[in-house]
């Protein structure tokens, strides 16, 4: 269950975001993991989420993640998330089967 603080997008009138979706890709210019949203949320697709990368390193590039953020507007900038205690940034458990893919390859299919 998402507890966004927001009212409506793409209108920010809040600053703390709860349970952000966002998946992990890698950039290729920074040579280094990135968090983006995800669509089908209530904040929009493709925001930038700030985070230590030693965060997210540990698993591969598509590996969706559950992350508590703030908002940061600064005039004249695209707005950007950055992660709320980073420290217990986890991967979303409502995408369980979709990260076990991502680790093991898209091949991979769960045993029923």
């Amino acid at each position: 269950m998402q507890l966004s603080l927001i009212d409506e997008v793409p209108e920010f009138t809040k600053t703390y975001f709860i349970d952000v979706y966002a998946e992990a890709l890698y950039d290729v210019k920074a040579e280094k993991m990135k968090l983006k949203t995800i669509n089908g949320q209530q904040v929009p697709e493709d925001i930038k989420i700030a985070i230590p990368s030693k965060f997210i390193t540990k698993y591969p590039e598509g590996t969706i993640y559950k992350v508590d953020t703030r908002l940061v507007n600064k005039k004249g900038k695209r707005p950007y998330f950055i992660a709320k205690n980073s420290k217990s940034v986890q991967r979303a458990i409502e995408y369980f089967d979709y990260n076990l893919k991502v680790q093991n390859g898209f091949d991979y299919y769960l045993r029923k």
